[in-house]
């Protein structure tokens, strides 16, 4: 009898080394998974424009369990290829800049907003991000903090001007302006329970030494109404 317990003891400890493992090894092939596949997008505009700098990985340590699901999730369905390359060194931020700002987008990066200037160009790039995934380091950005911008034409640097919350409607944040400008944008307050109901905002302009050419912004009031989609609808909450 006491022999028959202790094997039947062995078994189950066994059986529960074996679900252990089998546990700690899916959880290694996902965050694998996940690396490979960011790091993926962003040697694919490496290829794109030779010279770009190596892959990084994501930093998910302030992540929300939900958003980490979800990125999860949007690592399955294709992308499109990234526009630009979005660093911010002071919170370790590496992340591409896919276009629009759908849920999938902004679930697997950051999203160029419709109808605002293209990324590198002269005026107001708008780029949204979610308040607890890419975007959440954005509550430490002061105003002189460095921004890198990498596109197919180059490298350019940019400097916060200042931060600032507004509400939904305040759709002005993203007005063409004169000079090229970064536009960041993401839900507020950064920790907020449910559907945050404002949006915190970082504007970033070009350092002086870096400017080139701009480009003439063309239809500088149509974005309006398409704008809703960021702050109307909360979809970087």
């Amino acid at each position: 009898m006491k022999t028959f317990r202790s094997r039947l003891l062995q078994l189950g400890e066994g059986t529960l080394w074996a679900l252990g493992l089998t546990g700690l090894v899916g959880w290694g092939a996902f965050q694998i998974g996940a690396a490979i596949d960011t790091r993926h997008a962003l040697q694919q505009f490496a290829a794109a424009r030779s010279g770009a700098p190596a892959a990084g990985t994501p930093d998910q340590s302030l992540w929300s369990p939900e958003r980490i699901a979800a990125w999860r999730t949007a690592l399955d369905g294709p992308a499109s290829p990234p526009l630009a390359v979005l660093r911010i060194p002071k919170i370790r931020l590496e992340v591409p800049i896919l276009p629009g700002t759908d849920d999938r987008t902004l679930d697997r990066a950051v999203g160029h907003i419709d109808d605002t200037a293209p990324l590198g160009a002269g005026g107001n790039s708008g780029i949204a991000g979610h308040r607890d995934g890419f975007f959440r380091g954005l509550k430490d950005i002061t105003p002189g903090d460095a921004i890198e911008l990498d596109t197919l034409e180059g490298r350019q640097i940019y400097r916060v001007e200042r931060t600032w919350v507004v509400d939904p409607e305040d759709v002005w944040v993203l007005d063409p302006t004169p000079s090229r400008a970064l536009t960041l944008v993401t839900c507020y307050p950064f920790y907020y329970v449910g559907p945050a109901p404002r949006r915190f905002i970082v504007r970033a302009v070009q350092v002086p030494a870096a400017n080139r050419a701009a480009a003439n912004v063309s239809c500088p009031l149509c974005w309006r109404w398409r704008s809703v989609a960021v702050f109307g609808s909360s979809p970087v909450s």
